[in-house]
């Protein structure tokens, strides 16, 4: 008898996503998407019951495509003709095949996450909805650590590099893009009732603009129940020491970008500054964020900690926080010598 001949392999059928997980993907808003495909024809191909768009790797190819011309400067309706005439076979390029959307305009970003790219693509074309989409839902659905450190952080990072090759170029992007982060990070509310601890103090030494990172941690803080006081950018060196002796904070993070503003004197003073009333004067952890102070021309002081990224830094200021929170359940008034000033080592 002779064996019957192999059966050929049958392939599954391709993923097909729904529209905003596209969105997401390429950048752009669910609407946009919608009104592509309503004024230029560059819709799915399928649609499941209930009239919900399924897109398919060869839409998402077409789609790709259009979004790559209209960054070059493609008016959309040639970019959808196009896009429509050149019926892709087979799934898109991978996100490792294409480290660059957006043709020659493209953000370097290597291997990073589907959301990054598409956060990207959205600023270079200074499409303000879908950037504010896309971190709503990146926010919403990965958390603001997660969010910042695996896309908010590597798309900012891509966008200076660009801008220091560039010359003047792309400034209009980093303006972009860096709005509405903040305007994303300032709508996390913070827990409704605070952890019982004094506060970390968070600020941007004198002349230091870049406040972000400092943003991002104060909402993480906040969304933890852990009370925070937050001063923002380029906190002027006297009200920094007047904020410190009128809040006690348990923790102080000062963030320095550049070595040109990190400065360890202004450090060694707010390390130095006691609080509280005589008999039960406390002291802050100090806590040095940012790449400046790695570059910082003078010492910073012995008892400062460096921070290492955010997930990272919010385990340090946990810590840091934890001794209080004993202290005070132990009916220790705050700031007394019975708590522990002192802050835990530093993850990396």
């Amino acid at each position: 008898m002779e064996p019957e001949p192999p059966q050929p392999q049958l392939q599954p059928p391709p993923v097909a996503l729904g529209t905003g997980a596209v969105a997401r993907r390429l950048g752009v808003s669910p609407t946009t998407l919608r009104s592509w495909e309503r004024r230029y024809a560059i819709g799915p191909d399928r649609r499941e019951a209930g009239r919900h768009r399924r897109w398919t790797p060869a839409d998402i190819a077409r789609l790709e495509l259009m979004c790559r011309l209209t960054a070059q400067g493609a008016p959309p309706s040639e970019a959808a003709r196009v896009a429509r005439g050149a019926a892709p076979d087979g799934p898109p390029a991978s996100d490792a095949a294409a480290p660059t959307p957006g043709g020659p305009r493209a953000l370097r970003l290597g291997d990073v996450r589907p959301e990054c790219r598409g956060l990207a693509r959205a600023a270079v074309r200074l499409d303000a909805p879908a950037v504010e989409d896309l971190l709503a839902a990146v926010l919403a659905e990965l958390g603001p650590v997660t969010a910042w450190e695996e896309v908010i952080a590597p798309t900012l990072h891509a966008v200076g590099r660009k801008w220091a090759t560039a010359g003047e170029r792309y400034v209009e992007v980093e303006h972009l893009l860096s709005w509405y982060v903040s305007a994303a990070l300032h709508r996390i509310r913070p827990a409704p009732e605070p952890f019982p601890a004094p506060p970390v103090l968070l600020a941007c030494t004198p002349g230091e603009q870049h406040s972000l990172p400092m943003e991002a941690l104060a909402a993480t803080l906040g969304e933890r129940a852990l009370p925070v006081r937050m001063f923002g950018a380029a906190l002027p060196a006297d009200a920094l020491r007047d904020a410190v002796r009128r809040t006690g904070p348990r923790a102080v993070v000062l963030w320095a970008q550049s070595r040109t503003t990190a400065d360890a004197s202004l450090a060694r003073s707010v390390a130095d500054i006691e609080w509280g009333p005589r008999g039960a004067r406390g002291h802050s952890a100090l806590l040095l964020a940012g790449p400046g102070w790695g570059a910082a021309a003078a010492a910073p002081p012995a008892r400062a900690e460096r921070l290492f990224g955010l997930r990272s830094g919010l385990a340090v200021i946990e810590s840091v926080l934890a001794p209080r929170a004993r202290g005070n359940a132990r009916g220790n008034a705050p700031g007394t010598a019975a708590e522990p000033a002192a802050p835990a080592a530093c993850g990396s």
